[in-house]
């Protein structure tokens, strides 16, 4: 590693920590002709995996692509950086288990729609609509009322008082 100061070659690493979700490293290093130090950070990297679009052409996997399309569904919603960052690992951790190098977009979608409906339901809700290509308010609709469905659901198990208000909390 080259000091971002000196651009000397030698660096020594003074510290390390591994992530709360052990896919990154963050390691603290010092140059050894210049004493400057810094942070730099390690991740793990899905390499050679291929996205199959619904028209059939093959696009490698871009994390930037992943991340736009997340931040464009959470726009305008309350989030943390450290948080975005945990749910694109996570995301990323569930494409690495399907232990292939190759994932349908479809495949890729529901994987990003399975862990945006726990993390945003707002944001669920935006990508489903242009994920799923909702053709009318119907289908919209159907959505809307099957999340309601499993909220009522969980909140029966959970001996929540259930309101006569079906409204979604978005």
């Amino acid at each position: 590693m080259h000091c971002p100061i000196c651009s000397h070659q030698e660096t020594k690493v003074i510290d390390s920590r591994i992530s709360s979700e052990g896919s990154s490293v963050r390691r603290r290093r010092e140059c050894e002709k210049c004493g400057f130090r810094f942070t730099t950070g390690e991740e793990v990297e899905l390499l050679d995996l291929v996205v199959v679009k619904r028209d059939g052409r093959h696009d490698a996997y871009s994390r930037d692509k992943l991340a736009q399309g997340l931040r464009k569904s959470l726009e305008k919603r309350p989030y943390t950086d450290a948080a975005f960052r945990n749910l694109l690992s996570a995301i990323e951790r569930d494409i690495q288990k399907k232990k292939t190098n190759e994932i349908t977009s479809a495949e890729m979608g529901e994987l990003v729609m399975d862990r945006l409906k726990g993390f945003d339901k707002v944001a669920y809700i935006r990508f489903a609509s242009v994920y799923r290509q909702f053709e009318d308010v119907e289908s919209f609709s159907k959505e809307l009322e099957t999340l309601k469905a499993k909220r009522r659901r969980r909140k029966d198990k959970t001996g929540e008082n259930r309101s006569t208000n079906t409204r979604l909390d978005l």
